[in-house]
C-alpha cells in the first residue's frame, strides 16, 4: 500500500526537479508514463515542460469542462490561412510604404566626445567620435574604417584598427 504525501506541493516541486536531471531516454520513458504514448522528441528542455506540465495538471487538475469547450469553439471560428487572401478582382494590390530607413550608430560606438588613441607605426593618432561622424587631423569622416585608411593607405575595419569590442592591434 502506498502512503500519501503529506505535502502533495512539495512531492510535485521533487518530481519537477527530478526531471531536470534525467536523460533524454529517461525523458522519453517518463512522457510515455504520464502521457500513455511514445514520443519522438529529442528535445530534452522541451521533455521536461511538456512532462512537468502533465505532473502539474495530473496533481492540480486539468481545465474545466467549460474552459475545454471554449477552447474547442475557438478553434473551430478561427480563419486559420496560410496565404493572405488576394486582393479583390479588378482593385489593385494594397501597397504599403515602406519605413524610413534611419541610420542606426553600432551599439559598439563610444560616445560622443569620446578620443580614441591608436599608436600605428610608431606615430600617436587621436579621433575624436563626433554626434554624426569622427574627426582625424582637421577632418571630419563618416566612419571609422575611412579614418583608418586615411592612416594605413589601406582599407581596415575601423572597429578593428582602433580595437574598439577587442584588443587593440599593433602594426
Amino acid at each position: 500500500m502506498r502512503t500519501r504525501d503529506p505535502n502533495p506541493s512539495l512531492a510535485l516541486a521533487r518530481a519537477i526537479a527530478a526531471l531536470k536531471e534525467m536523460t533524454v531516454p529517461e525523458l522519453q520513458a517518463r512522457h510515455a508514463a504520464v502521457f500513455g504514448e511514445e514520443t519522438r522528441i529529442h528535445h530534452r528542455d522541451l521533455l521536461v515542460k511538456r512532462i512537468a506540465w502533465r505532473l502539474q495538471a495530473l496533481a492540480e487538475g486539468d481545465l474545466t469542462e467549460r474552459a475545454k469547450k471554449r477552447a474547442a469553439e475557438l478553434a473551430n471560428d478561427a480563419d486559420i490561412r496560410v496565404r493572405p487572401l488576394p486582393p479583390p478582382s479588378g482593385a489593385p494590390p494594397a501597397r504599403v510604404p515602406a519605413p524610413a530607413k534611419t541610420r542606426r550608430e553600432p551599439r559598439r560606438l563610444p560616445m560622443p566626445g569620446t578620443v580614441l588613441t591608436r599608436v600605428y607605426k610608431g606615430k600617436a593618432i587621436e579621433v575624436a567620435v563626433l554626434p554624426h561622424g569622427f574627426e582625424y587631423d582637421g577632418r571630419v569622416y563618416k566612419s571609422l574604417s575611412a579614418v583608418a585608411k586615411t592612416v594605413t593607405g589601406t582599407h581596415w575595419n575601423g572597429f578593428y584598427f582602433f580595437g574598439i569590442g577587442k584588443e587593440p592591434t599593433h602594426a
